[in-house]
């Protein structure tokens, strides 16, 4: 059965994927209508740095994040500066380090969203004089429902399962940034397979049950996505 500490560590692993999501939502959606809608020859660079961590090792994320967010790195200096201290080993560098990591499960599907609209609702709105947030709250937005519930539904899952960039930049602390991954690593390390199992068992029909909702929910919409 689940301890103290193990219910600790999904409650701060749950906090840190619903702050780590609403922030990459907020970040995430400007970047990805731009994307989708830009002409520019950055589109290309974009894209691939945006991608950029669905295939770089975790553990090598987490390095450069580690050494920049330090005393020593441009961001460590200015966070210094400011008086806000270092972000390593801390949550708020948890919640940044897993926004930089799971911001293509986000980005990604709001962008294939943004670009499956066309340009006829844009046309139609602006015949109507619709100021450019007008239409983009108005018209853009309900279109892209499905993008939204995707990138939502991704960016906080992969978020739950992070392993190796939450160890390098958060640490192993307790009740400050052992998130359930690696509480999972702690109980496997101490062949306290019991505890790993059910940890483990709660994050798989986690996944497992959010994944099913996700492709019955998107079953019932009109406009396409990258998941159908």
């Amino acid at each position: 059965m689940l301890n103290a500490a193990d219910i600790a560590t999904l409650w701060l692993t749950f906090k840190v994927a619903g702050i780590a999501t609403l922030l990459m939502l907020l970040f995430g959606t400007p970047l990805a209508w731009w994307l989708a809608r830009t002409t520019s020859r950055w589109k290309t660079i974009c894209n691939a740095l945006v991608s950029l961590p669905l295939v770089l090792p975790p553990t090598v994320l987490g390095f450069y994040l580690l050494i920049m967010l330090g005393p020593n790195g441009p961001i460590g200096h200015l966070t210094t500066e400011l008086g806000l201290g270092t972000l390593p080993f801390t949550f708020p560098g948890l919640v940044v380090a897993s926004v930089l990591y799971s911001l293509p499960f986000v980005v990604q599907p709001l962008q294939s969203s943004f670009t499956s609209i066309g340009e006829q609702p844009l046309e139609a709105a602006a015949t109507l004089r619709a100021g450019p947030l007008d239409t983009f709250f108005s018209v853009i937005v309900p279109l892209a429902k499905p993008g939204f519930l995707t990138a939502s539904i991704l960016g906080f899952t992969h978020t739950v399962g992070e392993f190796g960039v939450v160890l390098m930049v958060g640490g192993n602390i307790p009740d400050k940034t052992r998130v359930v991954s690696v509480q999972i690593y702690n109980h496997v390390e101490a062949l306290e397979y019991t505890e790993a199992h059910w940890l483990a068992g709660i994050l798989m029909l986690f996944s497992f049950s959010v994944l099913l909702v996700l492709y019955t929910v998107l079953k019932t919409q009109p406009v396409a996505h990258p998941l159908k």
